[in-house]
Formats: C-alpha cells, structure tokens, sequence
C-alpha cells in the first residue's frame, strides 16, 4: 500500500522537521490507479495486432513506463536496479543508458549484466554482487573481475578475503524486524534467511580485520512495501549499524520493496518523504563522519512492475456448478506470483472484435492450461479461488494480466513440458521482439538419454 499523509505533508524524524511534499512527487500521490477490465491498446498497439504478429502467451513491456519510474527516482545518488525482477537483455541496455546500475544475485545474473553492457571496471560499481552465500562459481567471477560485494553472511566476509585480501565490501544487515505483503517476501526478522543479524556486526568486522577486508557500505532490505513509522525504524537502524562500522562508512543503502499498486484503493509511496527520511540519515551520517555519504537506492518491482502485461488467448468458458471459469493458454508456469502468494493482478479483457467495454459483466474465475487445480490467476495467498468481475468472454479473445513486468517472466517454468512465452518491448510506437518464444527443441536441448 501507499504511504497514508499527515494532514501538514510534512515528515519529523528525531525532533527534525523534514522538506514538504516535492512537486512530482504531489502528482503522483494524485493519481489512484482505477485499473479497467477491458482494453485495446497497450502503448498506443492494438493488444489484437500484438497477439497475432508475436503469438500468445506473450510478455509485453512499454518503455516509457520504465523511464518514468527512473525519473522518479532522480533524488537518489545511486539508482541500482534488482535485475532479479526483470532481466530481459534489452530491459537491462536501456537502463544502463539511462544512468540505471545493477545488483546480481548469482552469477548468471553477473554474466547477463556484462552481456547488457554492464562495465566490471574497477572503480565504476556498474555491477554489485548480492547474496547470503557464495557458490563457487559466482566466487570465482567476483575474484576475476575484482567486483564489489554486499555481504549477507559472515563467512563471506571470509571466504572473500581469503581469495581478495584487501577487498572492500558492503554488509547486508536484518536489523531484526521485516516487512513485506507476504511472508514469503519479507526478508527482515529472525524468520529470514536474509542478511547478517545486527548483533553479528562485531564478528563481521573481526572477520574483515583478520584477512584486511574493509566494510565500506551498509544495505538494509527488509521487505516490500513501507509506511513512514516502519520506514523511520529501519533508517535509526541503519545509522546505529553505521556509527557501529565507524567511518569506513561511504555508501548506505535503502535497499529495495518500493511498492506499486496492484489494485483500487492502493496508491504510489510518497517518494518525497521516503526520500527525506533516508537523506537526513545520509545527512547525519556524513556530518558525524567527516565525509560525504552515498545514498543509493535498489529498486526492482518499482521500475519494471507496472510497465508489464501478460497477454493471453481464451481457449475455453466453462460453467462448473456456480462458478463461471474462463481459461487462457498462460499458466503459472507463464506467471507464478498468484499460486505463489495470492498476489493480485488487474485483469483486463480484449474482444477479438468489437469492444469489451460494452458487454455485461459477470463474475469469472480465470485459470490457465496446467494439470494443476491451483493453476488460477483469481486466487487469494492459501490458494482459495476468488472470482473477478470482468466482461463476458468468448473464445479467441483475449485476457491481459496486468502490472506483470516484475517477477513474472523471470519466474517462468517449464512446468508440463510448455515452452517460455516470448517477449516484446514497445518502443517509440514500435513493437520489438526481444525475446523469442523458447521452441520444443530448445526444451529438450542438452537432455540425453544415455546408451
């Protein structure tokens, strides 16, 4: 959900009147998302004309979106980019373009930031690489390219030093409490397998001393979505971790979990007085330091989310019993976040002629093609199946899942032997394929059925 505004606009922390509301972000805070159930277009492109020439199921992204969310975040120092929400090549160059840094998860999520274009230059901090472990690989790949690491265990602190004595790293701290729409996505508590506990900061800096690593960053993750008294707990919890480092302290992060809405009622995070929050602990930091202090922020959903949609044909209506099902030809295997949390999606519908807009509604439960029961895009976390109200359907048209450019593709599978949907960015009024839809061959390549 959106941050709730005090009746002044204005935010205190520790006894400090912050800024007021800056302009872009007051005309955000206007905009309540109504999210329609019918459309025809998306980015000026008849969701038809996208259908026939690409195929369905299909990924689309607009562009424009994308730039948005960046613009709105020019307040940051850093702006870092959680690819792990969407990794498209073509999604990746264009940030990259735009100023836009990356944070890798693995080491294929390093090799697909290089193959973006990506620098591992030592000094430019194009590529940082996040996580709780090291596996060999992505070990290797940070030691070859001298890569700046956020550590969120002590033993990589370790494991680090012991191949790149000397290295400068950044610790990833739980700082005892989460947040997120879903236990499945908070990441902060003792119930997270995510980051160093924050009275382990002493061990990590033992550990850094004994192989000359210096702890140089501070990153607190905690969970998606925020309200200003959360947010004011995790930025007093950064600045004590920091005051405990010392001034070896250059770069803190606010970590990622903006949110987006998803549905009516939810509206965009103040980012005006996220942004005030994080800079007057940046502020106080630099002045207890002596130097100035880098505020970065690692967004994910938050820049790709919304400028997503998942297009999908109707092959089948149904009536079982009360329930009226319309199934599509994308699965949890296309999309995995409502079998996987509840998570709710808009949901539109596109008639193969006429407009959707002037058919009755009715209330439908939408499903996929998957030899699953739980394979439903209307459901609740627990797997309880809600019905939507969305325009009556008839074979050959199309259903739109909406706000699906954030963990969606990435999540994809081949569960019951499907193959990947396609992608496709829409660019200055133009449609481009920068993902081909996987083939059976390219499903079974590197099976081998041995002699």
């Amino acid at each position: 959900m959106g941050l709730i505004l005090p009746a002044d606009s204005s935010v205190w922390h520790n006894g400090v009147r912050l800024s007021s509301i800056h302009p872009l972000a007051l005309s955000r805070m206007s905009q309540v998302p109504s999210f329609a159930t019918s459309r025809n277009h998306i980015a000026g492109i008849a969701v038809t004309e996208l259908a026939e020439k690409f195929g369905t199921p299909v990924y689309v992204y607009d562009q424009q979106v994308i730039d948005q969310r960046i613009a709105d975040l020019k307040d940051f120092d850093v702006v870092r980019y959680a690819q792990k929400a969407c990794g498209n090549l073509a999604v990746l160059d264009r940030m990259r373009k735009q100023g836009v840094v990356v944070d890798a998860v693995s080491a294929g999520e390093i090799r697909r930031a290089m193959a973006a274009g990506y620098s591992v230059a030592p000094g430019k901090h194009e590529i940082v690489y996040t996580a709780d472990i090291f596996d060999h690989e992505a070990l290797e790949l940070v030691v070859k390219h001298s890569l700046p690491v956020n550590c969120g265990s002590p033993d990589m602190i370790s494991q680090l030093g012991e191949r790149r004595p000397g290295a400068d790293v950044t610790l990833r701290i739980n700082p005892g409490f989460g947040h997120g729409h879903s236990q499945k996505t908070n990441t902060g508590g003792q119930q997270s397998k995510h980051g160093i506990w924050h009275t382990q900061v002493d061990e990590c800096l033992r550990r850094a001393d004994q192989t000359g690593v210096t702890v140089t960053g501070l990153h607190m993750h905690i969970g998606s979505g925020t309200d200003l008294e959360h947010l004011s707990e995790v930025c007093d919890a950064m600045e004590r971790t920091a005051k405990e480092v010392g001034r070896t302290i250059k770069t803190i992060s606010a970590g990622g979990g903006l949110p987006v809405p998803y549905q009516a009622g939810e509206t965009y995070v103040d980012l005006a007085k996220y942004y005030d929050l994080w800079n007057a602990t940046r502020t106080r930091l630099s002045d207890e330091f002596g130097h100035h202090v880098t505020l970065e922020i690692e967004p994910g959903r938050f820049l790709s989310a919304e400028s997503g949609f998942l297009i999908a044909e109707v092959r089948s209506v149904k009536q079982v019993g009360e329930n009226h099902f319309v199934l599509v030809d994308a699965g949890f295997n296309d999309l995995a976040r409502p079998v996987m949390y509840g998570a709710y999606h808009p949901i539109s519908v596109t008639a193969r002629s006429g407009d959707a807009a002037e058919r009755e509604q009715t209330d439908v439960i939408v499903g996929g093609p998957l030899c699953e029961s739980g394979d439903i895009f209307t459901q609740r976390e627990g797997g309880y199946v809600d019905s939507r109200r969305l325009p009556m359907t008839r074979v050959g048209d199309f259903v739109v899942i909406e706000n699906a450019g954030a963990y969606g593709f990435v999540m994809a599978s081949n569960y019951n032997s499907k193959t990947r949907a396609a992608e496709v960015l829409i660019e200055s009024g133009e449609a481009k394929l920068i993902r081909q839809r996987e083939t059976f061959e390219d499903l079974v390549r590197g099976e081998v059925i041995p002699d």
